[in-house]
């Protein structure tokens, strides 16, 4: 801790976890005068090299004056930051503030000279970017906006982190050195630099403990039965292509193997390196494993163990005492209380977890906090025929547990440029940070679709050991936001795996026309409804009768399929009686030949009482590598997915003839054997997969164009930002804010362009009439009291009141109807023009940030929840999207012969409140209701604003590690 002399107190909130470029994660923290012992040894394993570019000069030791000088600081103008592994030192970071001629300085100075050091042995893991990252948010926090550095021409390493990290820059050269100047203020290239850079560290850390090299399972005991044994047991059966270790400390010295496994006492006695170590052992005895995996070099761990955060206050405690621990070793934690992990890549062929046997490989990922839900998911993919075609099987599976460090932001990063992966699919029962979850599920799904269920949307908390900050939002707010990031998120288990199968297998539709077809008139007109329902536009359903064929299927959708007026394809299937009619394969045989003539239209079929085409589906197919049949056939990559590896085909029921081997195909069989067909046990749910699937695609060909956020005329940045800080200085320093003075939010929302009529208030009859002589009549007298305020439907507002005799009279019926004046609080306000009344709101929620919300006012939004919602900054296409959004949009838009109201007016001032929030963090609130929209313009009749002091780190800030 510091010294009294230091001008501030620690700086706690600048500690954070990183992760670095290997995956490895590192801790930054403040350098304190106790650590000059920790500076003195990191300086001797710096090389000299390292050391010349520091100091410029040759400089084996640090002086007892180097040492005070580098470990004392005012945490103002003079700062330092260490990054450590293992509590030890491996890079340092300082800035000193100085002026404008180089000297020490203080506010209101604004630069500081920057300079780092590096252990040589930790070059290249990226730690400078990070401690840049760090220092220069601290210095921002300070009241520094630019950076000088003076690097040697020959120390490249330091030149580029500088270079790379995105600022506005000058370069100079003077007396053989370089000097680098910075703005520290964000730009576009930095954030998209920091971004790219937090994507590829945090894909490592994740791919480090999905692709390990070898595997140790600790706790694994003798006895079967157990869950460490069971454990090693599935790594075997599995076919881990790695070095496996089983370890228990209870092993007798002499046991060589356990299971043809060789068998240690400890993780150190390990001969060479350990990638992953998956741990089941009490919770008492995790710390000592971690130690010893921590010591050993082990990267990464899944913690099976139970009695963490599921068991009370205390458990919670012991889990972010575990947390610290593995990351302190630079190690990344799946769990604890996790059912594991699970990569059926045929080069790793990995079952790290409580599944009893390894999934048919595939290109699905998928994503579970909960082991229950883990297996059902697992369960439904595996499962050929039935419920649910097994036509797809699973990539990566990783099931988080208590999810104390990797969640499912991090799964996320890996599977964005994850080739083996093509759909992702998540069971989500908190969102730990939606803010982050949210960027990066747009950018994911712009690639790749991604399905979430969210589970406990009702229950109000986050499950038992999901320590997590927990949003303000409602959770349709919330399904709001992730429908914009183009989250495709369905409410159960069985329609996340229905819509992932049909986004796996088929390409993506390139509108909502639907042809049916089948040998049943009414499954077609179900299917025909249950369109219509989903907001499709279905064709004319075509009966093909019950004595259909195979090949009557087959011309049936290769004509549906030709047609120009349809993009997509829904099959329904009933038993077929009679002779000559084929097989369920034949069938199957024969819809996969139609669709594999037009590749570019999905088909789904829905069948009933055939099992067997579900089955026969399935079998044409390749389930990814390392399928059981040894004769591999092409695979076409639906039009999202990234190009793929050819998939091997799932072998042949026992009853079908084996191929023959000296007959090849020809290409237009092997590509129909390619095609994969999802088929359904219901028609509602083949339509509900196809109309997410429909979704989704308006959704990618929107994303193409984001829009822009347009500048306008009136708006007044730097005059808001005084006036927000003049207001907030006179404020008490309350955390959770306060709200504006009327007269002070009309002031600060002019300031961009946004007008407030003016509200006068009218405590007496007379000062009534005198408010309403000065905005002049016709005006309207309302209740402001609370149970009162934007309630007209209660009979507190009098409109069009043309005179004084108007005026007073109603004055007096609100006085005798809702109590005395001083409990009323009447305003007078001159009328505005008639239009719809519609309410604004922006709220800065703590966890998922900046949202912008619509809706009609009244019992439309109130009641009914028919509000709309976007993030903020919101686009013009944002804005213009959101008026729409709501299910009584049709009144905006001349419902029922009514005037259309001036939706370009509304959408401007969506845009100018969503630029004041997005550009002024202290606003925190902002409520503009009514705002009547006329067929010419609007009013804001009323307005709140609620201001609060910013925090000190937001989404703009540094990489870190969550720290819940």
């Amino acid at each position: 801790m510091q010294t009294p002399s230091d001008r501030h107190e620690y700086p706690a909130h600048w500690e954070a976890d990183v992760v670095l470029r290997d995956g490895g994660t590192a801790r930054i923290r403040p350098i304190t005068v106790d650590d000059a012992d920790r500076l003195v040894s990191f300086y001797e394993h710096v090389s000299d090299e390292s050391k010349y570019y520091r100091f410029f000069a040759p400089y084996p030791r640090l002086s007892d004056k180097d040492v005070h000088r580098f470990t004392h600081h005012d945490f103002v103008d003079r700062v330092g930051l260490a990054a450590t592994i293992g509590g030890e030192f491996i890079a340092t970071v300082r800035y000193d503030r100085i002026d404008a001629v180089g000297r020490p300085a203080t506010a209101p100075a604004d630069e500081a000279e920057v300079a780092f050091l590096v252990q040589d042995a930790h070059q290249g893991r990226g730690v400078a970017s990070a401690l840049l990252e760090h220092i220069a948010a601290v210095a921002r926090e300070r009241d520094i906006r630019r950076f000088a550095a003076e690097v040697l021409p020959a120390n490249t390493k330091m030149i580029k982190v500088f270079t790379d990290a995105g600022y506005q820059q000058k370069r100079s050269f003077e007396d053989g050195v370089v000097r680098l100047e910075f703005d520290l203020e964000p730009t576009e290239a930095s954030v998209a630099v920091q971004r790219a850079r937090e994507q590829r560290a945090e894909a490592h850390s994740v791919q480090r403990l999905l692709r390990p090299g070898s595997v140790a399972v600790v706790g694994a005991g003798r006895a079967p039965g157990g869950v460490g044994r069971t454990l090693l047991g599935n790594l075997v059966a599995a076919g881990f292509t790695g070095p496996l270790h089983a370890v228990n400390r209870a092993f007798p010295e002499d046991l060589a193997e356990l299971d043809g496994v060789p068998a240690h006492r400890s993780v150190a006695d390990i001969p060479g390196g350990v990638d992953l170590a998956v741990v089941a052992v009490p919770a008492e005895h995790v710390p000592a494993v971690v130690d010893e995996c921590g010591a050993h070099g082990v990267r990464g761990l899944v913690v099976v163990s139970a009695g963490y955060a599921d068991q009370g206050e205390e458990g919670r405690a012991r889990q972010r005492a575990l947390v610290r621990q593995a990351r302190s070793y630079g190690m990344r934690i799946i769990g604890p209380n996790a059912f594991g992990v699970i990569n059926t890549s045929p080069a790793t062929s990995l079952n790290a977890s409580l599944a009893p046997e390894l999934p048919r490989p595939g290109r699905i990922g998928m994503f579970a906090q909960s082991g229950a839900i883990g297996i059902a998911l697992l369960s439904r993919l595996h499962r050929r025929g039935g419920a649910v075609t097994g036509a797809h099987g699973v990539s990566t599976f990783v099931s988080a547990g208590n999810r104390a460090d990797v969640s499912g932001n991090d799964v996320l990063q890996y599977w964005y440029d994850d080739p083996d992966t093509d759909v992702a699919l998540m069971y989500l029962e908190s969102i730990g940070n939606p803010r982050k979850f949210t960027r990066l599920a747009r950018r994911t799904a712009a690639t790749k679709p991604l399905v979430v269920v969210q589970g406990a949307r009702h229950s109000g908390v986050a499950p038992l050991g999901h320590a997590v900050p927990v949003t303000r939002l409602p959770h349709a707010t919330v399904s709001d936001l992730l429908r914009q990031a183009g989250v495709i998120r369905v409410d159960t288990i069985t329609e996340l795996v229905d819509v992932g199968l049909m986004l796996a297998g088929q390409p993506l539709p390139e509108g909502p026309r639907v042809a049916i077809l089948g040998n049943s008139e009414s499954l077609g007109l179900l299917t025909y409804d249950a369109c219509l329902s989903e907001g499709l536009r279905p064709l004319g359903p075509l009966d093909l009768g019950t004595a259909a064929t195979p090949d009557d299927f087959r011309d049936a959708l290769g004509r549906a399929l030709a047609d120009r007026t349809c993009d997509a394809v829904i099959v329904t299937a009933i038993p077929r009686v009679g002779e000559g009619q084929g097989t369920d394969e034949d069938l199957a045989d024969a819809l996969r030949a139609a669709a594999s003539a037009h590749p570019a239209k999905p088909v789904a079929v829905a069948h009933v009482e055939l099992g067997g085409l579900a089955e026969a589906l399935s079998e044409a197919v390749g389930t990814g590598p390392g399928a059981d049949d040894a004769q591999a056939r092409p695979r076409t990559p639906a039009p999202h997915a990234a190009p793929a590896a050819p998939v091997a085909s799932a072998p042949r029921p026992a009853s079908a003839e084996p191929p023959t081997p000296a007959a090849a195909p020809a290409p237009a069989e092997t590509l129909a054997a390619a095609v994969r067909i999802p088929a359904y046990p219901a028609t509602e749910r083949a339509v509900r997969a196809l109309g997410e699937a429909v979704k989704y695609a308006q959704w990618r060909r929107e994303a193409a164009d984001p829009g822009r956020v347009p500048e306008f005329d009136g708006v007044d940045s730097g005059g808001a930002a005084e006036l927000i800080g003049t207001l907030l200085g006179a404020a008490d320093d309350d955390p959770s804010g306060f709200t504006l003075p009327d007269e002070a939010a009309r002031e600060l929302l002019a300031r961009y362009g946004i007008g407030v009529h003016t509200t006068l208030p009218a405590p007496t009859p007379d000062e009534a009439v005198a408010a309403a002589q000065l905005l002049g009549y016709p005006v309207a007298l309302k209740a402001t009291a609370p149970h009162l305020r934007h309630r007209a439907d209660l009979g507190g507002v009098r409109l069009d009141l043309a005179d004084e005799d108007q005026l007073r009279r109603s004055y007096t019926e609100l006085s005798d109807s809702f109590g005395r004046p001083t409990e009323l609080r009447p305003v007078v306000q001159a009328m505005a023009p008639r239009g719809v009344d519609t309410v604004v709101r922006a709220v800065i929620d703590p966890v998922a940030g900046a949202v912008l919300s619509f809706g009609l006012a009244g019992a439309a939004s109130e009641l009914l929840g028919d509000t709309a919602h976007r993030l903020i900054p919101v686009t013009d296409r944002d804005a213009r999207s959101v008026v729409r959004a709501i299910r009584t949009a049709p009144v905006l838009f001349g419902w029922r012969g009514s005037a259309p109201a001036d939706t370009d007016a509304l959408e401007e001032l969506l845009l100018r409140v969503s630029l004041l929030v997005d550009e002024h963090p202290e606003v925190v609130g902002i409520t503009l209701e009514p705002v009547v929209v006329a067929q010419h313009g609007l009013s804001v009749l009323s307005a709140s604003v609620r201001l609060a002091h910013p925090p000190a780190r937001d989404d703009l800030g540094p990489r870190t590690l969550p720290a819940y």
